[in-house]
């Protein structure tokens, strides 16, 4: 079964209150022999739309650019973890688990239930930074959260964000996994090839 986890990517969708806003507008021309009609789409947004990747130099100077990572990072095997009824999760929340061979983590929240509100959703769910340093510490190399940031909606400094690029490790926001059980997945998550890039849109797919 293959799951597509990525959000479409649309003019009403929602995007970091700061961020440029999606504008997809759609062109045309005749043909140069005027048998028929070229459509095409005039894209505008940021490189941090709907479901993208972070790269460490998203958030630090002289970080990593997402074109330096290698891609067996974002293709393999790859655990999605529900987390119910919780507004942070932190270490407390981990340590219970089973991280034996876990190198990438999916976070499955209630998040997942508010892509079709209609707006940006500011109590969405998030990661505590130590629950990013328990995450550091189990050796994971890429860590996935279903909203538009693994930090706390008007986070000031960003902790979580730091704990995780700092050691070089990816970040993955914006899935939707509502229709996804828990469990452990074959993932591909491939972001646009875009150079020097402090991070992309990508298609994410979830095959078990």
């Amino acid at each position: 079964m293959i799951y597509d986890v990525t959000v479409p990517i649309t003019n009403t969708m929602p995007v970091w209150p700061t961020d440029p806003p999606v504008q997809l507008l759609s062109k045309s021309h005749e043909s140069q022999d005027k048998t028929h009609i070229i459509s095409l789409t005039a894209i505008t947004m940021g490189s941090h739309t709907g479901t993208h990747i972070d790269a460490p130099f998203h958030m630090i100077q002289g970080g990593k650019r997402l074109h330096e990572f290698s891609l067996d990072i974002l293709v393999g095997k790859a655990k999605v973890l529900e987390i119910a009824a919780l507004r942070a999760i932190g270490r407390a929340q981990l340590e219970g688990l089973k991280w034996d061979g876990v190198e990438r983590v999916l976070f499955k929240t209630e998040n997942s239930a508010h892509w079709q509100d209609g707006k940006f959703y500011e109590e969405f769910v998030y990661l505590e930074p130590d629950g990013a340093e328990f995450l550091v510490q189990r050796g994971v190399r890429l860590v996935g959260i279903d909203y538009l940031s693994i930090d706390k909606f008007h986070s000031l400094s960003h902790p979580s964000h730091f704990v995780l690029l700092n050691k070089n490790i990816l970040i993955l926001e914006g899935l939707n996994l509502r229709r996804v059980q828990p469990g452990e997945y074959t993932m591909y998550a491939l972001p646009l090839n875009l150079q020097d890039a402090d991070g992309a849109p990508a298609r994410v797919i979830l095959i078990n």
